[in-house]
Formats: structure tokens, sequence, C-alpha cells
């Protein structure tokens, strides 16, 4: 009878497969690194950046673009952007900038974080900078900040009407900019235009009024988005051909116009049965581009896309061990973790966003049915269903055994809207943070990048 956690797992998913693999004693590898050993050398709540699978993700939609390009005779060039917001962290934007991606912002800060990373020699002056977000003065004062330290290809998008008129022309002397739409929202969505851009009807007016004399601005971008991301949907192909005609009609009048941005949202894989056929939607984009531009007699533009969630996601994990289990009713059995969902993973809180779920250790024993319940004391902090089933499935807990389990593709988002570093709710401190990486010899090494959090930085930033 095939009832081990390990025949569960090859019953409904391929493994192994590229990503995961079992050992004969029944525990976990990731991308060949033996997490047993992991959780031994640094111990659990544990956050894990796996740092070669960002490269991974940015060189495959690159060569994708590439190859649709190559095959659809499209004449212009793809250029891939990572939009800082999905993760900040130093060796994330460094390891982002090894691979030649250009930089989507979304604040003031983001600015002095390139900043840095210029001084230290990683960000290359000619790296296109796009500037998007709505534009308080700080945020306008450094934009032209680095404008002055050299950066030639900074584009701030104009998220409405009146940004224009913050920047200082005498101190900067000519820009290029862009133009967000504000798109429609998908028919399910709580209100019907996004409350980000400026509408459709207003920008070719727009830009008549306000950009087409001046001296010392050009247009140069258009920028689309929606917020359910590149799916094929009726809905996403439409909101695209509806940018693309935008575009045309505004190159007959703007010959400077020569990028349409197409932001970000590519799916990453959420679940182990998870399907998205990448080579075909980024041909099919290029292709209905390129039809709706041969259909205006307007040159194809440049295309630029601000891949956060893809880049960075599928390269962390969150690794807890089970510190109890409770019995709570005839039915209901929970295994209780050493952190909290809602600090550690707040997406699975606040938009029920699922991960992939693995048992680290412990897949030849028998499986049972569970509920995962963190520590803080709000009736929300649990974890209780799959994007692909409503439950959870783990190994039998058996007296004197650890258990430890994983939560994989999570590296985007969680630590800024967690508070990364700051108080966290019934104070349960932050877990460590380990990088991964390899050596030129392709053998991988970790690096230590934070200790858990201390009761004594938490008393600091309370006052005590």
């Amino acid at each position: 009878m095939k009832n081990k956690y390990i025949d569960l797992i090859q019953q409904a998913f391929e493994m192994p497969n590229e990503e995961f693999t079992m050992t004969e004693d029944g525990e976990l590898e990731w991308f060949g690194i033996p997490l047993m050993d992991i959780i031994k050398q640094y111990g659990t709540p544990l956050r894990i950046c796996y740092l070669p699978k960002i490269a991974d993700n940015i060189r495959r939609v690159r060569r994708m673009f590439n190859v649709a390009i190559a095959k659809t005779e499209y004449d212009a060039d793809y250029n891939y952007c990572y939009c800082t917001k999905s993760s900040h962290f130093e060796f994330v934007m460094n390891e982002v900038l090894k691979n030649n991606v250009n930089i989507e912002t979304s604040s003031a800060f983001d600015i002095n974080i390139l900043e840095s990373l210029f001084e230290a020699g990683t960000l290359k002056p000619e790296t296109y900078i796009i500037c998007n977000g709505f534009k308080r003065p700080q945020y306008i004062e450094n934009i032209q900040n680095l404008m002055e330290k050299g950066f030639t290809n900074i584009i701030p998008i104009l998220d409405n009407k009146f940004e224009l008129d913050l920047f200082d022309f005498e101190r900067i002397g000519k820009m290029n900019v862009g133009i967000r739409i504000a798109s429609e929202e998908e028919p399910k969505f709580e209100f019907y235009t996004s409350r980000l851009g400026i509408r459709y009807n207003d920008i070719i007016p727009y830009y008549k009024q306000t950009i087409a004399g001046n001296p010392h601005v050009s247009l140069k971008m258009l920028h689309f988005f929606v917020n359910t991301g590149i799916r094929d949907t009726a809905y996403y192909w439409n909101e695209l051909s509806k940018a693309v005609n935008l575009y045309c009609d505004l190159r007959k009048i703007c010959p400077e116009l020569d990028s349409l941005n197409i932001g970000g949202g590519m799916p990453i894989q959420a679940h182990l049965d998870f399907e998205f056929d990448y080579e075909y939607m980024i041909e099919e984009i290029v292709t209905q581009i390129k039809k709706i531009c041969d259909n205006n007699n307007v040159p194809v533009p440049r295309i630029f896309t601000e891949f956060g969630s893809y880049t960075v996601g599928e390269s962390g994990a969150m690794l807890y061990s089970i510190v109890n289990q409770k019995q709570q009713n005839d039915r209901e059995k929970w295994n209780m973790i050493d952190s909290s969902f809602m600090t550690t993973l707040p997406d699975t809180w606040g938009i029920n966003q699922r991960y992939v779920f693995l048992a680290i250790n412990n897949w030849n024993s028998e499986y049972e049915r569970v509920n995962l319940g963190g520590l803080t004391c709000d009736s929300e902090d649990f974890y209780n269903a799959e994007a692909h089933s409503n439950a959870i499935f783990m190994p039998k807990i058996s007296r004197g055994e650890e258990q430890y389990i994983g939560f994989f593709h999570m590296g985007a988002y969680q630590e800024s809207l967690g508070g990364y570093g700051g108080i966290q709710h019934c104070l349960i401190p932050g877990p460590k943070l380990v990088v991964i990486d390899k050596d030129d010899n392709g053998e991988y090494f970790t690096k230590l990048f934070a200790k858990e959090q201390s009761y004594k930085s938490m008393l600091k930033i309370l006052g005590y």
C-alpha cells in the first residue's frame, strides 16, 4: 500500500525534477542543495535566497524575447528591467546588475540605493532607469541628482498631469519622459480604472498641450500594465491591443516616441502542477505589437518589461520546524511552526497567496492531513490549503523525531511587506537570512546575511 509521503508527492507531481530531488534517506534537496544540511548549520526559522536562480530567469526570458523577435522579424530590440520593489537587498541588486539588467524604481529611496550601487561601481551610468510611481518632491529631487551624476537614460514615467511641473529644467536641461496609461481593470475588480497613470482620453491632448512644444522634454515611452499580469485571457489581449493602438496614434504625431513598456506580471510557479506557456505568450505579445503597428504604418517600438516577482520570486525559500502537534477536535490536527505566517509570509494572510510547499525530511513516513499554525495569537495566522488542493498533507510526526517544512518561490515582496527588521506581530522575531551562491567550480556556498532578530533591536525601535 502506497501511503508514504513520497508516494503522495510522486503520484501527484513529476518528482524528482530539475529543482527538487530526494535522497534515499527521504530528505529534500533544492537545486542539488541538501536542505537538512543547511538546517543543521543555521537552524530554523530560516529565510534563504538562492542567487543563481535570479540569473537563470533573466537569461530565460531574454532568450525567449530575442527568439520571438527573430521569428517575427520584429525590427526593434528588447530591454529587461528589474523592479526594485520586489526585493531591495544589496545581494539581489548586485546579482541582477551582473546580468546587464535595467532598473525600474518606485520611490525616492530607490534612487538612494542606485546612488550607492553607482558609487560602488556596480551600476553603470548608461543603464536605463525607469522611474515609476507617484512623484513627491523628494523623489523628483533624487531623480535630478542622478541625472547630474551623468546617468543618460533616466526616463521618469509621468503618473499624472502635474508631475512635469516639479522638474527644474534650468538645472537638468533636457530630459526624456514616459507616460503611464491608466488601464481599465478586469471586470471582477473593485473599481473600473487603475488609480495609476493618466486616462486614455487625456494622453494625446496632454501631449499636445504640455510636451509637444516644450524644448526641454521628449516623450520616449508609453507605459502599460494591468494588475492581473501577463495572462492568456481576452481581458489581457484587449488591454494590450488598446495600449498598442494608442502608441500608434501617439507615434504619428510624436516621432521621438520609440518605446513601449508592457510592465511586469510574468507569473511564477506557485504550486508543483503549475503550467504556463512562456514561449507562446512572449511570441504572441511580440506578434500582436508588430501586427497592430504594421496595420497603422508605424515603426514597431522597442519593448521594455519590468519583471520583479519573476526575477526574484523563485529564488526564495522559507524553512520552519514543527514545534508541536495539537489535536483540537476529532478531525483537525494543528502542526505549530516555530514562527509566524503573518510576519514571514504576509501574502498568505493578506491576499491568500499559495506557495510551493513540501516537507524537508521524513519522506519515507506515512502522511496525514493537517493544518499549519503560526505562533501569534491572531486567528488568521495559519496555512491550511495548497493551490491545487484544499488541504495540507505532511509526514506523520513520530515521538522524538524532528519535522521540517519548506515554502518555496516566496522571494518577492515578503520581506518588505512583513517589515523586515522592524516590529512583528506579537514580537515574533524576524528569522535568519542566508544567501546561497555558487563558486567558479559550480559548488554552492552559504553566507549568513542576518542573524535572527534580537529583543534588544525590538526594544530600541520601541524606545526602551
